[in-house]
C-alpha cells in the first residue's frame, strides 16, 4: 500500500495506459480522480475513451478500495482543467500525483510539408498544451503543500525521431522539454516533475487500449505486421506490457523516488539505446 493517504488524478483513464496506472494506484491505497474527454474530438480518426469506459475504470479502482471519482474534461480548455483539481481539493483536501497521460496519435502518417495547420495545432493542443494546463491547475496546490508528484506521460517519441509522425514526435519532445524545465521551476518547493517514456505498449483488451492498433492504421500496415516489426526492432525482443508502463509510474508517485526529478524514465526494452 505504498500510496495509502495519498490522493492522484489521471488523465486519459477510460482505457489503455490511464485506466492501467488507475488501477495500479488504486491496488496501492491511493485516492483517484479520474479524467478523460469521454468523446470523440473532431480531427481525430479514431474512437476516444468514452464515459462508460470511465465509469468502468472506477468501478474497477472502487473494487480494489480506493476511493474514486470521476469527470469528463477536455484538456485544452483550462477552466475545465481547474474545475477538476478543485474538485479534487474539495472531495480529497489534497493531490499529491498528477499522471499527465491524455493524449492523442492521430492525425498522422503524413510527411512533414502535408500535416495541415489544423492537424499540427490539434496535437500540439492535446499531447503537449493539455498537459501543461493540468499542470497549470494542480502545481499551486501542490507548491502551497510543499510537495507532490507529476508525471508527463511522453514516449520513445519524445527521445528520438519516426518518419511521417513530425507533430506527434514535437509534441512528446516538447513534453520533455516542459518537464525539464518545470523541475527546476518547483524543485526548491520540493514538487517533481519526471517524464516517463513507453516504448511499443501491447493492446491489452482488458484495458481497451488501442494506441498501438492506431499508428499501424495510420502507416497503413497490419496490426500483426506493425507488431512484428517492432518485437524484431526491440533489442528485448518483447512488446511492453502496460503494467511495466504503470509499475514505473507508481515508483514515480512514491516516495521512494523523493530524489528524482527533471528525469527521462524510457520503458521500452532498450528500443532508444542504440
Amino acid at each position: 500500500m505504498r500510496l495509502t493517504g495519498k490522493t492522484a488524478i489521471v488523465t486519459g483513464a477510460a482505457r489503455g495506459l490511464g485506466r492501467a496506472c488507475a488501477l495500479t494506484f488504486a491496488a496501492e491505497g491511493a485516492d483517484l480522480l479520474l479524467l478523460d474527454i469521454a468523446q470523440d474530438l473532431d480531427g481525430v480518426p479514431y474512437p476516444l475513451g468514452t464515459a462508460g469506459q470511465l465509469e468502468h475504470t472506477a468501478d474497477l479502482c472502487r473494487q480494489a478500495g480506493a476511493a474514486t471519482v470521476t469527470a469528463a474534461v477536455d484538456v485544452r480548455d483550462a477552466r475545465q482543467c481547474a474545475r477538476a483539481v478543485d474538485q479534487a481539493l474539495d472531495r480529497f483536501g489534497r493531490v499529491d500525483v498528477l499522471v499527465n497521460n491524455a493524449g492523442i496519435a492521430s492525425p498522422s502518417g503524413k510527411v512533414a510539408h502535408d500535416i495541415s495547420e489544423r492537424e499540427w495545432s490539434l496535437m500540439i493542443d492535446v499531447d503537449l498544451s493539455g498537459a501543461w494546463r493540468m499542470m497549470k491547475a494542480v502545481a499551486p496546490a501542490m507548491v502551497q503543500r510543499r510537495s507532490g508528484s507529476i508525471i508527463n506521460v511522453s514516449s520513445t517519441a519524445g527521445t528520438v525521431g519516426y518518419r511521417h509522425f513530425a507533430s506527434y514526435v514535437a509534441a512528446k519532445h516538447g513534453l520533455i522539454g516542459l518537464t525539464r524545465a518545470a523541475a527546476l521551476d518547483y524543485a526548491p518547493v520540493q514538487v517533481r516533475v519526471n517524464a516517463l517514456c513507453p516504448g511499443s505498449v501491447r493492446d491489452d483488451p482488458v484495458l481497451e487500449g488501442r494506441m498501438l492498433a492506431e499508428i499501424a492504421r495510420s502507416l497503413e500496415v497490419s496490426v500483426d505486421d506493425h507488431e512484428r516489426i517492432f518485437v524484431r526492432d526491440q533489442p528485448m525482443n518483447a512488446l511492453i506490457e502496460p503494467s511495466d508502463i504503470a509499475n514505473a509510474a507508481l515508483w514515480l508517485a512514491t516516495d521512494e523516488s523523493r530524489q528524482v526529478t527533471g528525469s527521462v524514465l524510457t520503458v521500452d526494452g532498450g528500443f532508444t539505446s542504440r
